[in-house]
């Protein structure tokens, strides 16, 4: 697996790669995380693809991670500028269509990606990612974003700790737990940009373009979702795969809202298939 560094749109993008055939025809695959999360999280994700001999890429958003973490004046931090600078990032990387992976707040820009680029779109898969008009940020998030308050909190590395063990519902490894830290430990860069993402996030008005545009959605599509997640009930999981003709659902039992981090080899188990059999 390989750790490599873009610039695209005027900012430096962090991502992981792994890319087993140079002369793969398949479409890459590219994997977006959620709020408080990195592309860290689909590290035992990715070695799957490449064992099917897929290339993907597992970018850190602009503002996680060890991405650029740009002040608001030179980046907005809202819905737009993210599709803007995704747009961007794959035009860097000369990626002519992809098979989508979302998951997560946050990850819901990546929907609104593809809704509006849905040309540069081969398939989608959407695990516990807010797709419903009635989808709420969780209170642990959204304090993130109140004013003092928020700005605060967002500077405590054990921030990380607490939204992702919450929306897991298990104890991290602590290895793990030092990955998701360490921006947080290195300055004050990373607290402000999380502050800046949650108070422009626009959940009300994403979702209601998201929940507009799948209902003419086409592009083959895998729902993976965890059952448990205390913030993204599975029924919002089953109304989109009811609206969309080219949907199908797979609920993984006992997972909460970040399947890929407990219960990787159930979302490999739905998410390799799917991507294999669209070929056929």
């Amino acid at each position: 697996m390989q750790e490599n560094t873009i610039d695209a749109g005027g900012h430096t993008w962090f991502y992981r790669e792994i890319d087993p055939s140079p002369n793969n025809q398949r479409p890459p695959v590219l994997l977006l995380h959620g709020l408080l999360s990195q592309s860290y999280t689909w590290t035992e994700v990715l070695p799957e693809l490449e064992q099917q001999r897929f290339r993907a890429i597992a970018p850190d958003w602009l503002g996680c991670g060890n991405s650029d973490k740009p002040p608001r004046y030179e980046f907005a931090y809202t819905p737009d500028a993210y599709v803007d600078a995704l747009s961007a990032f794959v035009d860097a990387l000369e990626l002519e269509t992809v098979s989508l992976v979302v998951q997560g707040f946050l990850a819901s820009v990546g929907l609104q990606y593809a809704l509006r680029h849905p040309e540069r779109i081969d398939s989608l898969t959407v695990l516990n990612t807010p797709v419903a008009t009635t989808s709420k940020l969780p209170w642990k998030i959204q304090q993130l974003g109140v004013p003092l308050v928020g700005e605060m909190l967002t500077q405590d590395p054990l921030v990380v700790d607490r939204v992702l063990e919450k929306g897991s519902g298990y104890v991290l490894p602590d290895g793990d737990l030092d990955v998701y830290r360490r921006p947080f430990l290195k300055g004050s860069d990373a607290g402000r940009s999380l502050f800046a993402i949650v108070r422009n996030l626009q959940l009300k008005k994403a979702l209601a373009e998201i929940a507009a545009g799948f209902f003419h959605w086409e592009k083959p599509t895998l729902i993976a979702w965890g059952t448990n997640d205390p913030w993204l009930p599975v029924s919002h999981a089953e109304a989109l795969k009811n609206n969309m003709s080219s949907a199908f659902l797979v609920k993984l039992d006992a997972a909460g809202h970040y399947p890929q981090e407990h219960w990787s080899g159930k979302v490999n188990q739905a998410l390799l298939p799917f991507l294999v059999r669209k070929e056929i």
